[in-house]
């Protein structure tokens, strides 16, 4: 076998990104960072949100100036959507930048992974707030410049490097954490359905650790949530950023989202105002998808399942239906659209192990707290 064959067969064997080449956790820690951050280059260019930009300014200016480090910063406007990852790469074009540093929340590091994957320059990612595990995953999700769901993308790496600074997540609402629960908890519900009945060690390995973070989540976020910045909330941000995005690592494609995602992906399309947040529709997702499961297979599991979330959501703050999302006066057409766009071709529902179509769906999603139906026992979960 010649060299370029050899070669050849590397590319096409498929490969894992499981994590960021490094990451620097703790209190202030990104006061230290600057030798990490300045191995990268000299010129970079900073992407973030318009309250990331303000936040990370006082706090990284220092680093820039200790490390003489000539910085531009861009703020995303409005989404990760083609004209900002365009106007992006134009803005590295003009300040000649070596590589990125990305800033703020789930659209704006998925906007500045995005930009540095096409560009091929190494990428920091400072997470803001515990809403998504983006600081840490090889992969953008792409949206219009109205806020619509389009597409997502699988990166060539997860990023160089990951700075967790619990001081910097804790001046972010507290909503963001409770959303990023939300986000967190769904890897349970669709990656032991998206995984199948595979066999393969990491494959097994990441479902298991995604119960793992649902136990996590179940008994660590009340009492963080009652104690912002202490060693229980530092649990519950390690489980939201890092475990999350670790599982989706590990088990790749087929340890991914299921129904839960392609819910929030056609409310996308219909909440104009987008007034609720990514895992918060997430979250809502993963009642429509057990609410799926028990109309259409009787899954008495589901069943329990949902009504543990219930009361679960109840406690810490989570949408349990199209009221609570803010999309209680939602028109029969705008809940159509939701549910075509949801049950699209190519609509990661599909994963789930029987058809769905939009009438279906319809029914799930006005029926997430319905009560159960027959003997179940309600502390009857996943063993």
């Amino acid at each position: 076998m010649t060299s370029a064959e050899t070669l050849t067969r590397q590319i096409e064997f498929p490969a894992l990104n499981v994590s960021p080449a490094r990451v620097i956790r703790g209190s202030g820690i990104l006061s230290r960072a600057g030798e990490a951050i300045a191995v990268f280059g000299r010129r970079p260019l900073i992407v973030g949100g318009d309250r990331s930009g303000k936040l990370l300014a006082k706090n990284l200016q220092p680093i820039l100036e200790e490390q003489q480090l000539t910085a531009s910063q861009a703020v995303l406007s409005p989404d990760c959507s083609e004209a900002s990852i365009a106007a992006l790469e134009k803005a590295i074009a003009e300040h000649q930048a070596d590589f990125i540093i990305g800033t703020g929340g789930g659209k704006a590091l998925d906007a500045a992974k995005l930009i540095a994957n096409k560009c091929h320059l190494a990428i920091v990612t400072i997470p803001t707030s515990g809403a998504t595990c983006a600081a840490w995953t090889a992969l953008s999700n792409v949206y219009s410049d109205k806020g619509a769901f389009l597409y997502d993308v699988a990166l060539e790496k997860c990023p160089d490097l990951l700075i967790l600074d619990y001081d910097l997540i804790a001046t972010a609402p507290q909503r963001t954490l409770v959303s990023g629960i939300g986000d967190a908890i769904a890897k349970w519900y669709e990656a032991s359905i998206s995984s199948g009945s595979s066999q393969k060690t990491l494959l097994i390995a990441a479902v298991q650790q995604a119960r793992v973070l649902r136990d996590i989540l179940f008994q660590k976020s009340a009492p963080a949530l009652e104690e912002p910045g202490s060693e229980v909330w530092q649990d519950v941000v390690d489980a939201t950023v890092l475990l999350a995005g670790a599982i989706g690592g590990l088990g790749g494609a087929q340890c991914r989202t299921v129904a839960a995602h392609a819910v929030h992906n056609g409310l996308t399309h219909i909440d104009s105002e987008h007034r609720t947040l990514h895992g918060e529709k997430v979250a809502y997702g993963i009642l429509v998808q057990l609410r799926l499961e028990e109309m259409l297979q009787g899954n008495k599991l589901a069943a329990s399942a949902r009504q543990q979330l219930l009361k679960f959501y109840a406690e810490i703050g989570l949408p349990e239906t199209l009221e609570a999302l803010g999309l209680g006066d939602i028109s029969l057409s705008d809940l159509q659209r939701a549910a075509e766009i949801a049950c699209n071709p190519n609509s990661d529902i599909h994963r789930l192990p029987f058809p769905v179509v939009p009438e279906q769906l319809k029914a799930a999603m006005v029926s997430t707290t319905a009560p159960v139906e027959g003997n179940f026992n309600s502390q009857q979960i996943e063993a």
